[in-house]
């Protein structure tokens, strides 16, 4: 990482970027008076996925703050040397910007319905254009995609634990997810279910 000084500036840079948009979108959505934040039920399934996601979140931006301010700090990460190629964590800071962008642009799609979590409430809507004409999760494939960016960027086994950890999260909030539209919407669902991929 010694000769990876704007890679370093990089992901410190950008993780604070995506904290900062993403507080401020919450704030401001919360001007409406609706809940755009929930963890469901203490210690279920939803509530668990959703620690985790805070956890590891913050846990990244301050692991990529710390690095790039004291380098020699990633040797405590367990680095995969063999994947310590320029090119190889430059694609993968590719994969941050772009997983990024196709994230924002699913939440942009959603507009007023945007929700972190599952939220019941009576102005619901089940989105099916923009992103959600293409795909059912276009909003977690760009999450996936940035995953991945942050541990090609970043090879370690601490990068590896947050993107095994984070796949299979994503991969269940999408269960209960599918579960909550499924009961709410029924036919109108199962037939969004059978025009659009779960993923691609």
């Amino acid at each position: 990482m010694e000769d990876l000084f704007l890679l370093r500036y990089f992901l410190a840079g950008f993780f604070t970027f995506v904290a900062v948009f993403y507080t401020a979108l919450i704030l401001y959505k919360k001007r409406t008076h609706q809940p755009v934040v929930t963890m469901g039920p203490t210690y279920s399934c939803h509530w668990w996925n959703h620690l985790a996601f805070r956890v590891f979140r913050a846990t990244i931006w301050l692991v990529s703050v710390i690095i790039a301010f004291y380098p020699p700090a990633f040797n405590y990460l367990l680095p995969f040397e063999w994947l310590l190629l320029q090119p190889l964590q430059w694609t993968g800071a590719a994969f941050l910007l772009l997983g990024f962008g196709i994230a924002v642009g699913a939440n942009f799609s959603l507009g007023n319905q945007w929700r972190s979590g599952i939220v019941n409430n009576a102005n619901h809507e089940l989105i099916e254009h923009g992103l959600y004409s293409i795909s059912r999760n276009p909003g977690y494939i760009g999450v996936a995609i940035a995953q991945v960016g942050f541990f090609l960027a970043l090879p370690c086994l601490f990068s590896l634990v947050c993107l095994l950890v984070g796949l299979a999260a994503l991969r269940q909030q999408t269960h209960l997810e599918e579960d909550f539209l499924n009961a709410r919407y029924k036919n109108r669902y199962l037939a969004y279910q059978n025009l659009v991929p779960r993923w691609l």
